[in-house]
């Protein structure tokens, strides 16, 4: 994904989709649970380039669920990929990454598209990137994982999103319980 063609990003949840038909959206990466249906919104959307991704936001294995897997980074890598290569020469483009509540699987999908467009950057600056466009970003610690083998990070974005991770816990308490109720206590664990 080359950022001088994509001038703005968003992330957001499907609640807020018909929000964002009015702002001329031209990438959408759609993450969703494998049985939820399509979102109507995109009915009224201009024409875009859409890739829909379907798997649980999960972290540990749970019967009769989809769990994140190496295979789906690697297609959200392959989306940014195709926006560099289909946006390639255009000014402007608007790229709207969104899951069901725009917390956890598009916040990773997102942080893993900013670290494939800006390999030099650091780990913490990707991360204040996400959050000045999600503050609320609590990014599926497996997905972020995957990411940051396929993205030869050598464990550190693991490192920077456990210090995400307690910043977000001080920044919102409630966050903490939220987690552990939604089962997933290990990433409240790893927060530094």
């Amino acid at each position: 994904m080359q950022s001088p063609s994509i001038h703005m990003l968003t992330i957001c949840g499907i609640s807020e989709l018909p929000d964002q038909r009015e702002r001329s959206v031209t990438h959408v990466l759609s993450i969703l649970d494998p049985d939820h249906p399509d979102p109507e919104a995109f009915g009224s959307y201009d024409p875009h380039h859409r890739t829909i991704l379907r798997f649980h936001d999960i972290i540990n294995p749970i019967e009769g669920m989809v769990l994140p897997a190496p295979e789906h980074v690697e297609a959200v890598l392959r989306f940014g990929d195709e926006v560099a290569a289909g946006h390639a020469g255009k000014i402007e483009g608007h790229l709207l990454v969104h899951c069901h509540m725009g917390v956890s699987r598009s916040t990773a999908a997102m942080l893993t598209l900013l670290a494939q467009t800006h390999p030099e950057e650091s780990e913490e600056k990707l991360f204040e990137r996400l959050t000045e466009i999600r503050p609320q970003a609590w990014p599926n610690s497996l997905m972020i994982a995957f990411a940051d083998e396929l993205l030869s990070r050598n464990g550190r974005l693991v490192d920077a999103l456990r210090r995400h991770y307690g910043r977000q816990i001080r920044r919102m308490p409630r966050y903490e319980q939220l987690m552990r109720d939604l089962g997933r206590g290990r990433e409240v664990e790893m927060a530094a």
